[in-house]
């Protein structure tokens, strides 16, 4: 399992997820930067996403839903705010109605990506969310993000194995 920990510190209103694996920090980068790719991954396998726009430059917005297993398809957006490839990325995140408005039900977050060689072929993956309030932090994780993000990130070894097998046929 590629997540080391996850820690929620209700005081600095942040969870953070801590991930390793055995690739470049280019090719987990381009987990992020290949909408296809960060289908493969983002949401747990229960709930896969679709991302419908893929604008990963600073400005812009990226749209995805996902899709239950009872076939309903919640949408969410990221609004990028920096990127720094293969190191960084940063972005809000939210819901969207099924109308395409921001879902006001539900918070915002800023989420922090970092990138990091660790040496020996590895890379450590920094997944650090920032929540408005105490309140917006304790409401989505009871609806399973930390969870539905350990679960996620969980399936990246499969797909860096699978990319592996396939580069080197």
């Amino acid at each position: 399992m590629p997540v080391k920990a996850v820690h929620k510190d209700p005081e600095n209103l942040t969870m953070t997820l801590t991930a390793e694996f055995e690739a470049s920090p280019k090719t987990v980068w381009e987990l992020w930067s290949d909408p296809r790719q960060l289908e493969r991954w983002w949401g747990p396998p229960f709930y896969p996403a679709t991302f419908t726009a893929h604008d990963l430059t600073p400005g812009g917005v990226m749209e995805y839903h996902m899709t239950g297993p009872d076939g309903d398809q919640p949408k969410a957006y990221w609004e990028i705010i920096s990127i720094d490839p293969p190191r960084s990325l940063t972005f809000s995140d939210g819901f969207r109605n099924d109308d395409g408005s921001r879902n006001r039900d539900f918070p915002e977050m800023q989420v922090a990506v970092d990138i990091e060689d660790i040496g020996g072929g590895r890379t450590q993956m920094t997944i650090a969310t920032h929540f408005a309030t105490a309140g917006a932090m304790e409401q989505l994780i009871a609806m399973g993000m930390e969870e539905g993000m350990t679960l996620a990130v969980g399936q990246i070894d499969g797909i860096l194995a699978e990319d592996s097998v396939g580069s080197n046929n």
